[in-house]
């Protein structure tokens, strides 16, 4: 329907409006609703196009809807105005430092009254009866968090000095990092767009716990733990931060809260200077399903709103008024507002004529400033049942700060105030510092034992105790010695199997723990029947917070779908933001929800750190502990699937992480030690460290477990087979994943047909061995005086004879990040160029790894070794020709980079 549809009966229209008051009063908003709800479906069976989802531009909660505010105003604003003042004296003292190490000023002024109203009468710390609720801070106001912890006693002065200075290890971080302080933050949220996605999924994973019986749910609904996620609007732009808000209606997580800042400013500018960011976000959420409030307006403008005579046509005037305007209005003063604003309507600007241009100014606030309209969005939050709630906060960027950047295109980056500026912030919000402590922008703490001080602690005393907060008493989960998987460390003799179906047992047999079982949290997006998971459909179930409603097509089978709501694996669907969302949530349980779980997310290789690498260096700030599988992985291992499925680079993105532990195994009984490692180091131990471990889709027999090789597994190497008598001829040979098959395959060829001896080494972690030779180098470089320390790699290839040449599924980097610590010649083989379709025999080939590559490679080490050498038998160049016909290999071949 045109916006701009002429009314040709406003007295049917009176009616109808009449009409919705009347049952509002008498029987409540639930009632009307039903009944618009009611009265659309019969106008959409009759051909009438549906209203769209945007109410007016003014606050969603009535005056007369508004609950009474239950604190003490006065000693709120008292404590507001220390921790305004101490979050700019933060950022101005860092930036008189050389290093000038930057902060963020304007985004806390703009939201402070949002993040108070939720201190001091919401948010439940972790000695509440029912557990903490969980905080997701925009990133750019941590001065503010950390200027009220300064004020609890939590941060000390010293710390805040050092704002953003941390090498010296004084300091306190830039943004929310759990990693740098594991005691303080609980998520990592600055990197835009991660914090909304983690948050839904967080709020879900509560859910899902509770439904299994592994967390208790609150008798009162308004009681239980929420999941408060504080963005920009200008952050909503990023796909993740609505990407998923259909699940969080989906799954009516009425315990998930999205409070955007809508400051109307993003980093360069306004966010929809031509529109309205929130009109547009109300369309977005009202359609999905969520609960939307607005809160546009403060107090000073009630009654201007409710003026019988031109309420309705400055209601109008809000709607017509675009962003970019509204920026202005805010910048430029009140007799800017007085001419621009109220001036549009000669009536309008009558209505104002009795105020001043201070009073419009200073008394006409955003909504997101008003401290009682706050309070009253977020009682209807809390108390909002059976769908997730978001709140548009209109506030103005850099609020206070005045000609230093109130509602400035240069807001975000202002960081450096002058005396003046200070001052003029100072006289803004009555903050009782003298003009001596302006200048030298000292911190501000009122007395111990003022009414002030004495209200804040009580204030979160009788919630549960103070946050932002991690505590540190963890549980821990006995884990079972490595004969758990026992099964996996056998030789299968004729039987075959795939890594990936190795890891598939390892969780059925987690599964079938009585004690670990519980916990086990197995993921997948939408690929279980590509990676044989089928049958835990039937074992552990799928969750569905609803159960099952219909009978599956397949209910008769062996296996069949099976959803429930004490289901265990989470089945997400072709989501793999979601899906790793789902991974921290769970990887994060320890701390958050004091619950260790252990998360096992499987997928594509390629679309692992590749397409999530962002939420994956978050899940490493937030200390996830867990393990992600990359399946089909390796560039040839994937056949028929081609370029955009074949990885050959995901070990060198889990690489760039440093707490996370990295694995491309070959055999079941590597899966099984390394799994055990794993579940001992993070679960037992309480390591903060995670699992990346690529598996194959390609079956064969599994050997046995070598007496003794458990160490070199964990490390990263160890010997898998030492060729047999003597030879004049030796070469050491390394490979994992799928092409340490090829490696031994070429052995034996290089036995055969050139009477050379292969000693084979398997490298589960080529990772690990280069971050051990880094440290022993580190090591090294930093104590001349004493014995050097030699990494593992050289301590196992010291002595041995002969060159060294490795071949890996991955782009030859892979494998190089070990040459300095290996004794010796050393070659290396790898997988770099795009995919393609074909058989595993005809990609090895193609990418040059395979056994007749590694032979040929073997050979021209050797040749390149004796070069000059008289000796009978000694490896030539014509030699290593022959083994190029022999085998058919073209010379002039195109380079597979290229190719």
């Amino acid at each position: 329907m045109s916006m701009d549809f002429h009314d040709t009966d406003p007295q049917e229209t009176g009616e109808w409006q009449e009409a919705i008051d009347v049952v509002v009063e008498r029987t409540g908003v639930d009632r009307a609703r039903y009944l618009l709800q009611k009265t659309v479906e019969a106008a959409a069976e009759a051909g009438v196009e549906p209203p769209d989802t945007h109410t007016p531009y003014i606050n969603t909660i009535p005056v007369s809807q508004q609950p009474a505010y239950p604190g003490n105003l006065e000693l709120e604003r008292h404590i507001l105005r220390a921790l305004r003042w101490n979050a700019t004296a933060m950022v101005v003292k860092a930036n008189r430092k050389p290093a000038e190490p930057g902060g963020h000023i304007a985004s806390f002024q703009s939201s402070a009254i949002m993040y108070e109203v939720g201190y001091n009468h919401f948010w439940k710390g972790h000695d509440h009866p029912n557990g903490s609720d969980m905080l997701f801070i925009q990133g750019h106001t941590a001065p503010g968090t950390y200027a009220r912890a300064f004020l609890e006693g939590r941060i000390s002065d010293s710390q805040l000095e050092n704002f953003r200075i941390e090498a010296a290890g004084k300091g306190i971080s830039s943004y929310p990092h759990p990693y740098l302080m594991p005691d303080f933050w609980q998520f990592s949220t600055v990197s835009m767009g991660l914090g909304p996605i983690m948050a839904i999924y967080q709020a879900r994973f509560l859910k899902y716990l509770e439904n299994r019986g592994l967390s208790k749910k609150a008798e009162n609904h308004a009681e239980g733990r929420k999941v408060w996620a504080f963005l920009g609007d200008g952050e909503m732009d990023e796909p993740e931060s609505q990407g998923a808000i259909a699940l969080a209606s989906r799954e009516k997580l009425d315990n998930l809260v999205f409070v955007v800042n809508c400051n109307l400013q993003r980093l360069d500018g306004p966010v929809r200077g031509n529109g309205k960011i929130v009109q547009e976000l109300e369309g977005n959420f009202r359609g999905a399903g969520w609960n939307v409030i607005k809160v546009l307006w403060g107090s000073g403008w009630d009654r201007l709103l409710d003026d019988p005579k031109y309420g309705k046509l400055l209601r109008q005037l809000m709607m017509e008024c675009i962003d970019g305007e509204y920026q202005n209005f805010k910048n430029k003063g009140g007799a800017y507002i007085r001419e621009k604003f109220f001036g549009k309507y000669p009536e309008l600007k009558a209505m104002v004529a009795d105020m001043s241009d201070d009073q419009i100014y200073y008394d006409l606030i955003r909504g997101g400033h008003d401290q009682a309209k706050v309070y009253a969005a977020y009682h209807n939050a809390v108390n909002s049942v059976g769908r997730p709630t978001v709140i548009l906060m209109h506030t103005v960027k850099g609020y206070g700060m005045g000609e230093a950047g109130e509602g400035m295109n240069i807001s975000h980056q202002q960081k450096k105030l002058s005396s003046s500026q200070l001052g003029k912030l100072r006289d803004r919000f009555h903050i009782p510092v003298t003009d001596e402590q302006v200048e030298k922008a000292e911190f501000y703490q009122p007395a111990a034992d003022s009414p002030e001080m004495q209200y804040l602690h009580a204030r979160r005393q009788a919630l549960g105790g103070y946050l932002p907060n991690r505590p540190q008493n963890f549980e821990t989960l006995d884990v079972p010695d490595l004969s758990l998987f026992e099964a996996l460390l056998k030789d299968t003799g004729e039987r075959t199997m795939s890594t990936t179906m190795a890891m598939v047992r390892v969780m059925v047999a987690i599964a079938r723990h009585k004690e670990l079982g519980p916990r086990l949290v197995p993921i997948v997006p939408d690929e279980a029947r590509t990676f044989g998971m089928e049958g835990m459909f039937r074992q552990v179930g799928i969750y569905a917070p609803e159960g099952q409603k219909y009978e599956p097509m397949d209910a008769n089978d062996i296996m069949p779908y099976k959803e429930s709501q004490k289901g265990q694996l989470l089945q997400e669907g072709i989501n793999e933001d979601g899906a790793m969302s789902s991974w921290i949530a769970a990887a994060t349980s320890y701390a958050n929800n004091h619950k260790m779980m252990i998360p096992v997310y499987i997928f594509y290789s390629m679309f692992g750190f590749q397409r999530i690498g962002d939420l994956a260096w978050a899940a490493g700030d937030m200390l996830a502990r867990g393990f992600l599988i990359g399946g089909t992985s390796g560039r040839t291992t994937l056949n028929g699937e081609g370029l955009q499925h074949q990885d050959g680079h995901s070990q060198l993105f889990a690489g760039f992480i440093p707490n996370c532990m990295s694995y491309d195994p070959t055999f079941a009984y590597e899966m099984a030690v390394i799994c055990h490692d794993g579940m001992k180091r993070m679960y037992q131990n309480g390591e903060n460290v995670f699992y990346y471990i690529t598996t194959l889709n390609e079956n064969y027999a599994m050997p046995a477990m070598p007496e003794g090789a458990e160490e070199g597994i964990i490390k990263g190497m160890y010997q898998f087979r030492k060729a047999e008598g003597k030879a004049k001829q030796r070469v050491q040979l390394l490979g994992c994943g799928s092409i340490l098959r090829e490696v031994i395959a070429a052995a034996e060829l290089l036995q055969t047909d050139w009477g050379v001896a292969a000693d084979i080494w398997a490298t589960p972690s080529l990772n690990e061995l280069a971050r051990d030779g880094a440290a022993c180098a580190r090591w090294n470089l930093l104590h001349p005086d004493q014995e050097a320390r030699k990494p593992w790699v050289t301590q196992c290839l010291e002595g041995a004879e002969g060159p060294v040449i490795a071949s890996t599924d991955y782009i030859r980097n892979f494998a190089e990040q070990i040459r300095a610590y290996v004794p010796g010649s050393y070659s290396v083989l790898g997988t770099d160029g795009f995919g393609r379709s074909d058989s595993r025999a005809a990609l090895r080939a193609h990418f040059e790894v395979d056994r007749h590559y590694v032979t040929v490679a073997a050979l021209k080490a050797l040749a390149d070794q004796q070069q000059g050498s008289k000796a009978k038998g000694a490896i030539t160049a014509k030699t290593v020709l022959e083994a190029m016909a022999k085998y058919g290999i073209d010379p002039e071949k195109p380079n597979p980079l290229y190719a």
